[in-house]
């Protein structure tokens, strides 16, 4: 459970010093559930500094750091035609740290080995239930 956008951005700091590259980050969530914040956290605990911002009209935005990451919004994503549009397919095995928000609308394109990250309101406006699912280390 975070409290606050800072909590979720700290827990993503945690989460992207053990990232080793390759790695398949899927949010699953609503609007304004906090994805955008993790993705931030990830990004400046991987020294990109402050940038991720969310990639609603560019699809995929980049943040360079000990990793790149590669920052997709699927939301728009109805068809496999879609998705091929946006390259997607052409960043798998490359290393990148892949961040994935509206991954329902992927989610047979996934790799098997896939981290779920499920964020849901808490009982306070600021509060976020964080489930992290497919994850071998630890927070």
């Amino acid at each position: 459970m975070t409290h606050s956008p800072q909590e979720t951005e700290a827990l993503a700091a945690r989460l992207a010093q053990q990232l080793r590259g390759g790695e398949v980050l899927a949010f699953t969530g609503g609007m304004g559930m906090g994805k955008t914040a993790f993705t931030r956290g990830l990004a400046i605990g991987l020294g990109a500094g402050d940038v991720a911002q969310s990639p609603t009209f560019a699809l995929v935005n980049e943040y360079v750091g000990r990793l790149t990451v590669e920052h997709f919004d699927m939301y728009r994503i109805d068809t496999w035609d879609d998705l091929y549009s946006t390259g997607f397919f052409d960043y798998l095995d490359t290393g990148r740290v892949l961040v994935i928000e509206w991954s329902e609308n992927i989610e047979a394109a996934l790799p098997e080995d896939t981290v779920f990250i499920h964020m849901a309101p808490g009982e306070t406006e600021d509060q976020r239930r964080v489930t992290i699912e497919g994850w071998k280390g630890e927070l």
